[in-house]
């Protein structure tokens, strides 16, 4: 479409623009005369001095984050996942390959080298610029100070200022609903780490600038300002309260604690709401509205989060794997759309009320309208007690488990589905995302009439996994989903390939109660209501309007507190209007507008969606099963109703013993 082209080239140049302005902001053409001629200009009594970065360094990437969402909905309506990639594509596939794998930084591929190494370059370029505008320009000088000494404030201070253009990005990837990352083919789950780099660089400046002011005021003989709460100007002892959070989140980040200590990990990062609030105190409003486009979308994407776990997810069953796995089953509405490789966060009270783990989606949302599945390896004390409480139930039908959900989040088109072959690589429960690509193009090639061409309209398929025992084999019945009609068979025009290695086990050893996989189905309860939408199945367009409708409300009212309360204050004879209540108003106006416009789309969309809830609950309960799994038992014992895995079986090659040989 013409629009979308349209759209993206205006959504280039704006992003362009808003990246000359940080790259500019340092250097004295900027202060000295940019800033001068938009004074003139953007001043008034509505916004003071923020005019100036709201409209160059907020406005830019709100315009782009609204009207993205409506870029992203036409894109969804007009795309057609299975047309077979371009040529171009091939041409430009280097840029996607890795060059650097490190448990620290993960996969980085080249595309991503060069960004970080703009982005450093951009630090690089501000804080000499910042020095240098310092150095030869009106250099502060507190009395009875050297001038070695102003210098080693001034360089702390720029220390600050490049650590908040790093907080100019570090939300964006922790936005989980956000039309800016698909917008360049990302997901929040694929670009956390850069999450975490920014959050390690940013750290070690704002540390840095921490010590050095300490330094200098010890050496200055000034050591009081540690306690200094200024009514006209920066807080000290909010910026140092901000940094005593920041470390506790920081040194709790680190890969070692992280992976052997997630829960310190998790519950010291929960510190982050303190953290922004006695950070902006610090940093004040206008430097607030440098940063606040990131923000501002994190509280939107995250009080819409609140709101869809507040519904209790309607469960249905569970399949329990003797490799430990568990596959949950929940009713959704056919509403709900998403992307295979998908995943969702799900809170279960009962094991923890504040815990939320995200698990990989594993159905196909065309092949099963109803209902979704994620699969969940037992590796960790949440899960293992998941698994007990399951796995020890012996009635008939399992009481209502309290599950809140969050999701699903996945990528905004299924590209790899245009390919001619698909070579998919996993190593145990990673397998869990390639079972939904493999459902979705089952799915797909089941609607086509078998003929001679439509094989050529699907990717030949080849999925090569490692096991450690024969007992995870299990994992390899959900490549099928719990609902699918005994009758049911692989189309003839798909072209799958399993080729299973078992590392430790140099043949099937397993005793026959290892052999079970157990589908257990819970009763239904009142209170739990299907997966559905956050916003509707329009949600693009509902997401743009509430960015655009709690932004606008946002200037609206910051322009009338500021001037009919903050600006006769200012000039009244009570004096200047305290430095810390006018970074409170912005925080406090920015999470109004956003639960406001949030919390009214959201109720409002909600009126037509009921009804869905009691189709679900007036379904009968399948009486629970125990069966022998389909790679430990022959036809005879698994019965007619393994028709469907018998197919896969014999797809599959089974190496014991062995490890994949990946070399070329």
């Amino acid at each position: 479409m013409v629009i979308l082209k349209v759209l993206k080239m205006v959504f280039l140049l704006v992003f362009l623009g808003w990246l000359l302005i940080w790259i500019m902001l340092p250097t004295k053409t900027y202060k000295y005369k940019w800033t001068s001629n938009l004074k003139v200009k953007l001043h008034s009594t509505y916004f003071k001095g923020q005019g100036i970065n709201l409209l160059l360094l907020t406005f830019p990437i709100m315009f782009i984050a609204a009207f993205g969402c409506v870029y992203l909905h036409l894109q969804k309506k007009s795309e057609k996942p299975y047309t077979k990639s371009a040529s171009k594509t091939g041409r430009l596939a280097f840029l996607r390959r890795p060059v650097l794998v490190m448990p620290t930084l993960g996969i980085v591929t080249l595309t991503e080298l060069a960004f970080v190494a703009m982005f450093i370059a951009l630090l690089i370029w501000s804080l000499a610029n910042y020095i240098y505008v310092s150095y030869t320009g009106h250099l502060h000088m507190d009395k009875g100070v050297e001038v070695w000494h102003a210098k080693f404030r001034s360089v702390s201070l720029r220390l600050g200022y490049i650590g908040n253009i790093c907080w100019a990005f570090l939300f964006f990837p922790v936005t989980r609903g956000s039309s800016i990352l698909p917008l360049v083919g990302l997901t929040s789950e694929s670009s956390i780490k850069y999450h975490i780099w920014l959050g390690h660089i940013s750290n070690l400046l704002f540390l840095l600038h921490t010590i050095g002011f300490i330094i200098y005021w010890g050496i200055t003989h000034q050591m009081s300002q540690m306690l200094e709460w200024s009514s006209s100007w920066v807080s000290n002892v909010a910026g140092e309260i901000a940094m005593v959070f920041a470390v506790a989140m920081w040194i709790t980040s680190f890969r070692p604690i992280r992976k052997k200590r997630f829960e310190v990990f998790f519950y010291t990062h929960q510190l982050y709401a303190i953290y922004i609030i006695f950070y902006v105190l610090h940093v004040g409003a206008a430097y607030f509205c440098m940063i606040i486009p990131g923000i501002f979308l994190f509280v939107i994407d995250r009080h819409l989060r609140f709101l869809q776990s507040r519904q209790r997810a309607r469960l249905l069953a569970a399949r329990l794997l003797p490799s430990g796995t568990i596959e949950l089953n929940f009713a959704k509405s056919p509403e709900v759309k998403y992307n295979p490789t998908s995943v969702m966060f799900i809170n279960i009270p009962s094991i923890s009320k504040l815990q939320w783990h995200p698990f990989t989606v594993t159905s196909s949302s065309n092949m099963e309208p109803d209902q979704l599945s994620v699969a969940i390896k037992c590796q960790g004390s949440w899960s293992h007690r998941l698994f007990q409480s399951l796995s020890s139930s012996s009635s008939s039908s399992l009481e209502r488990l309290e599950v809140s959900v969050e999701g699903p989040y996945g990528p905004a088109s299924s590209q790899f589905l245009r390919h001619e072959t698909l070579v998919m690589l996993s190593g145990g429960s990673g397998i869990a995302p390639f079972i939904s690509i493999i459902r979705e193009i089952i799915h797909e090639a089941n609607l086509q009439q078998p003929d001679t061409t439509a094989s050529s309209k699907f990717p030949r398929m080849l999925l090569v996994c490692a096991f450690k025992t024969s007992a995870d084999l299990a994992i390899l019945d959900l490549l099928l989903p719990l609902s699918l009609p005994p009758t049911f068979h692989l189309p003839p025009q798909l072209h799958l390939q399993i080729e299973a290695y078992v590392t430790q086990d140099h043949g099937l050893q397993l005793d026959p109660s290892h052999k079970l996989i157990q589908t257990a189905w819970f009763k239904p309860d009142p209170l739990d209501s299907p997966i559905t939408p956050i916003l509707g199945s329009n949600s693009w367009l509902w997401l743009g309007a509430i960015i655009a409708s709690s932004f606008a409300m946002f200037l609206l009212l910051l322009g009338i507190v500021t001037r009919y309360y903050i600006h006769p204050i200012e000039h009244g004879k009570d004096g200047p209007y305290h430095f810390s209540y006018w970074t409170l108003w912005e925080m406090f106006l920015t999470c109004a507008c956003v639960f406001v416009a949030t919390s009214g789309i959201f109720l409002w969309r909600k009126k037509g969606g009921a009804v869905e809830g009691w189709q679900v609950k007036s379904m009968e309960i399948p009486t629970p099963t125990v069966s022998p799994g389909s790679w430990f038992s022959n036809v005879e014992e698994r019965g007619a109703e393994s028709i469907p895995h018998q197919s896969l079986v014999e797809a599959t090659n089974v190496h014991y013993g062995a490890r994949p040989d990946l070399r070329i």
